[in-house]
């Protein structure tokens, strides 16, 4: 049996696709969305498919942490998205395993300005280098980006792993840590979250005071 934050995924997947596929093309890519909205009114929507790349980094043995709301959706979030983020620990040792990964789905890697970056195990050891593929577009960042009072290494020693029965591990951010992120951006988009996966807890605690059950995946997409 999938692991169940997998089988989320792949069901939010679905369900993404399923939107965007009439949809016109609009111009805008991952670094456009509005900030209430999120990346699902991008064109990063359109076949949007996370896995591929997940996939390669596990061939290529890259520890990459799933974080934003790929990482959300993993928890239980019902908000669509059309983008992927990676926090990695930025050794670069491990830089070009992370080259070989991103090369083997033919993403190209750009700035924040929108040029081009060279496909190059140097380019990852940026704090922050936005990339594009066929299936996802996204953030691959590192600790050294400026989080505030976060402490992102953290994030990578408490990740969790999910695994499919091909034996696909997935890493992706704790739920506290995530809340801990959206918190610190501030977006409404970000606050909102935050406020959904805090109300998991609150169900959590109800079920176990033996209030009302309801574990139904569900909900509009808007992420």
């Amino acid at each position: 049996m999938i692991d169940e934050p997998l089988e989320r995924l792949r069901a939010a997947v679905r369900r993404t696709r399923e939107l965007a596929l009439n949809r016109a093309s609009t111009g805008l890519g991952h670094q456009d969305a509005d900030d209430d909205v999120g990346t699902i009114g991008t064109d990063g929507a359109l076949g949007f498919d996370p896995f591929p790349l997940l996939e390669a980094l596990h061939r290529n043995g890259v520890r990459g942490v799933v974080i934003g709301q790929v990482a959300g959706i993993m928890h239980g979030s019902t908000e669509l998205t059309g983008d992927l983020d990676l926090l990695w620990d930025g050794a670069p040792a491990h830089a070009p395993a992370l080259a070989a990964a991103f090369t083997s789905v033919n993403a190209q890697l750009i700035d924040d300005k929108g040029d081009p970056v060279a496909m190059h195990p140097h380019s990852f050891l940026r704090p922050k280098v936005q990339f594009t593929s066929p299936g996802a577009g996204g953030d691959c960042c590192t600790p050294a980006l400026p989080w505030g009072d976060l402490r992102a290494r953290e994030f990578l020693e408490r990740a969790i792993t999910a695994v499919d029965p091909g034996g696909l591990e997935v890493h992706y951010v704790s739920r506290e840590d995530l809340i801990r992120m959206r918190r610190a951006i501030g977006r409404p988009k970000d606050l909102r979250r935050a406020d959904e996966l805090d109300s998991f807890a609150s169900a959590r605690l109800a079920r176990l005071d033996g209030g009302p059950r309801d574990g139904r995946w569900g909900g509009a997409g808007g992420g």
